[in-house]
């Protein structure tokens, strides 16, 4: 997008969302006003607003007359709420407006050091018994600047909450500093010819200049929260080699990434980064997919394999042809979810609007009480009076609480997305953290997902070479696992013609393979059918094979044919798969944090328990549950559910879908479907079982951020006020520990970006 929109939307205009950049934001009372705003324009139904990220997303339903004016009226209900509507763009250039605003804001905060300065100086004199103080004229000039120049944003904020009927952080600071500006002059003007007054000219500075200080470290700070979005935006590049197309290009010519469109073929050179999804034509080479998930070794790529933009290109020179645009892009997905998550408002956060939204009103109340009290009945001098007041004021500034939750969850979701783990909103971050029990699906989760045919008993009189080839005719045009081992095992033998074939979801497929009608499934189906193929009247050695597989852990399948009204079976297929490397770490690291762990299948029960004691379950405490049809696997996580405690549900295929929705957090493995990362509140971008722990694990932290933050937050408002209150605070003290109290929140939300996940870290710690 052309960095003169000032929004991104992603939706048609007829209704949908978009984001929002928001500038001149400072406390959470900011949030709140901005959110008012937005949600007063017509069409809007919901306005969610990040402190972090200064940031709106918002969500309309509107009729196309409003919907053409949504954009303008989004971005004037901004500005006339007091802040500066901004452009949302591919993080390149509002990076380098981002690096522009601070080294301004650094600026600003020099020059309040150097009129400041001036002013502090005397009083550490008085500390050694010196009297240095400059005399009146001189203090005005120096604090006058400082009060008005660098001050003018707190005026200008102030005075548009006080349109907009609320308050806000530079409302607080722009009525103490103009108090304690004030009473000097007051001071100063009534103070006999020669005489030297007591002014309180530093106090408004100084206050001044910490409060900017204090912003922009907490900005520099937040910088870093982003860290992990500006890491993915880095990886795309600016350019791709065109190839010829032998009709409107003759030569390779180079284009911008953003023109790329399928179909196309690239040239990526060794040590370039790939600039699109796609899948590799010509050449041999190492991809170094580690940015994206997580992966550290390189993996080996030849023609016919897919490739993912961004990922570095090795030793080799390769041929693409291109398969997705750069917005569909795998890469442009994980930097919009993780976009979404860093903006999302998590729910703990409600608690913190409700505060703010009251807050500013309280503090002002509390203020003016503060000045009666001292000096209608505490009997204090007037200046002293409205010095305590001041002090309420800017400790009262609610800076720290409305970055408390935004800056863990940014911090904890870009840890999580450098070690391939998308967190897909706050709500599923949060939730996460409750789960007390996490289901896996078997196939594609916690195996491999690519069993081979590894037994074909053929019943009496068939000929093993035919049911192999009836068998993979019927399956030629599917993409399930056990077909492409089916297909496998035929290799290159010419297959007879299958038609009219259908999945029968859940059970296997059938069809009409040389005019006979023929059915491929399990075993249980088959018994639906009225096919025989155990007992007294089984062909001979079917039980002992049947027994011995089963036992082996295999899934089985039968191949039958109906022969008039009868179905006769023709072949008995195992299956075998393996568990993921890593699968039983996983499990025992779950069962470490106190949870029950469950696995979800379809296969028969034996084939089931058998491949579960390999990964470290125990069927005979309730941990397996199979022969579960696709579309009951729902309702098998809604029941562990009702047995008590949150369920995360972890799986890969389409068929995982609908569990994934029904489980209160739905952990989808990244190399499994779109459907299933769709459905997931967490996605895993490598299929690794131990980023199911690590997911849990980064969850907890961040909570547990956030509440330390919101904590701290109330603490210093708590506490702080009070004080200031009673006379402990003076302005100057209050200013810094307003100041430190925004800085300190982000620092501690920034412990989350060196976050690891347990195995690597334990790993790291025994090398």
């Amino acid at each position: 997008m052309a960095s003169n929109e000032p929004m991104a939307a992603d939706a048609d205009v007829s209704g949908g969302s978009c984001d929002l950049g928001i500038g001149g934001m400072t406390c959470a009372s900011c949030v709140a006003r901005v959110e008012r705003a937005l949600r007063r324009v017509p069409g809007v139904v919901e306005a969610s607003v990040n402190l972090a990220t200064e940031s709106a997303r918002v969500r309309w339903q509107a009729d196309p007359t409003v919907a053409a004016e949504l954009p303008a009226r989004l971005q004037r209900a901004v500005r006339d709420a007091g802040y500066e509507p901004r452009p949302i763009d591919d993080g390149r250039n509002e990076d380098d407006a981002a690096e522009r605003a601070l080294a301004r804001e650094r600026g600003w905060v020099i020059a309040g050091v150097v009129l400041s300065l001036p002013l502090v100086w005397p009083m550490l004199g008085l500390a050694v018994g010196e009297h240095w103080m400059l005399p009146p004229l001189w203090q005005f000039l120096l604090a006058t600047p400082v009060q008005f120049v660098l001050g003018a944003r707190f005026y200008r904020a102030g005075w548009h909450a006080l349109r907009s009927g609320s308050g806000n952080m530079e409302l607080l600071v722009a009525l103490g500093t103009t108090a304690a500006w004030g009473m000097s002059v007051w001071l100063w003007w009534r103070a006999a010819p020669g005489e030297m007054p007591h002014l309180y000219f530093e106090a408004s500075a100084v206050v001044i200049t910490l409060v900017r200080l204090g912003k922009w470290l907490e900005a520099r700070a937040k910088r870093r929260t982003t860290a992990a979005i500006r890491a993915l935006q880095s990886l795309r590049p600016d350019e791709a080699h065109l190839l010829p197309d032998g009709v409107r290009r003759e030569t390779m010519v180079d284009v911008p990434v953003a023109e790329l469109l399928p179909g196309d073929r690239v040239l990526v050179r060794a040590g370039e980064r790939i600039p699109a999804d796609g899948v590799i034509e010509r050449g041999r080479t190492q991809v170094d997919e580690s940015m994206l998930t997580g992966e550290p070794l390189p993996v080996a790529k030849g023609e016919g394999d897919t490739v993912t933009g961004g990922s570095l290109n090795g030793d080799g020179a390769i041929e693409v042809r291109v398969t997705a645009a750069a917005a569909q892009s795998v890469l442009q997905r994980i930097i919009s979810l993780v976009q979404d998550a860093q903006a999302a408002k998590a729910p703990v956060q409600r608690l913190v609007d409700r505060v703010a939204a009251v807050f500013v009103p309280v503090v002002v109340v509390i203020a003016l009480v503060t000045a009666v009290l001292w000096w209608g009945v505490g009997g204090a001098t007037f200046e002293t009076a409205v010095l305590h007041a001041v002090a309420v004021l800017v400790i009262a500034c609610p800076c720290a609480l409305g970055l408390a939750t935004p800056a863990a969850i940014m911090a904890g979701t870009g840890a999580a997305a450098r070690h391939g783990i998308l967190v897909k909103d706050a709500e599923a971050l949060e939730l996460a953290q409750r789960v007390r029990t996490v289901a896996f699906d078997k196939t594609g989760t916690l195996t491999v997902g690519q069993p081979r045919l590894v037994a074909l008993v053929p019943a009496p009189g068939v000929d093993e070479a035919a049911a192999l080839r009836t068998a993979a005719a019927l399956q030629a045009g599917s993409s399930h696992p056990l077909a492409k081992a089916v297909l496998a095992a035929a290799g290159s033998a010419a297959l007879p013609t299958a038609t009219d074939v259908q999945a029968v979801p859940g059970r296997g497929m059938r069809g009409v393979v040389e005019g006979v009608p023929i059915a491929l499934g399990s075993p249980a189906w088959m018994a639906e059918l009225g096919c025989v193929w155990q007992g007294p009247a089984s062909p001979d050695g079917w039980d002992a094979a049947i027994a011995a597989q089963q036992a082996a852990g295999a899934t089985l399948a039968v191949l039958a044919a109906a022969l008039g009204e009868a179905w006769r079976p023709l072949a008995l297929l195992a299956f075998a798969d393996e568990p993921k490397p890593g699968a039983a770490a996983a499990i025992d690291a779950l069962r470490a944090r106190g949870l029950a762990v469950v696995m979800i299948s379809g296969d028969q029960r034996a084939a089931a328990e058998a491949m579960a004691r390999r990964l470290g379950l125990r069927p005979e405490a309730g941990e397996v549950q199979a022969e579960v049809l696709p579309g009951d696997k729902a309702a098998a996580v809604r029941a562990l559910r009702e047995r008590g405690g949150l369920v995360a549900m972890v799986g890969d295929g389409i068929n995982d879908a609908p569990a994934l929705a029904a489980a209160d957090v739905g952990i989808a493995m990244g190399s499994g479907t779109d459907v299933a990362m769709h459905a997931a509140g967490i996605t895993l971008l490598r299929g690794d079982p131990a980023l199911v722990p690590a997911a849990l694990d980064i969850s907890a932290r961040t909570v547990r951020k956030i509440r330390q933050n919101l904590f701290w937050a109330f603490v210093y408002n708590v506490a702080g006020i009070p004080l200031a209150a009673l006379g402990v605070l003076d302005p100057v003290f209050a200013g810094a520990a307003m100041a430190a109290s925004s800085v300190s929140v982000v620092t501690n939300a920034l412990w989350l970006s060196r976050w690891r996940p347990p195995a690597l870290a334990a790993a790291a710690s025994t090398s």
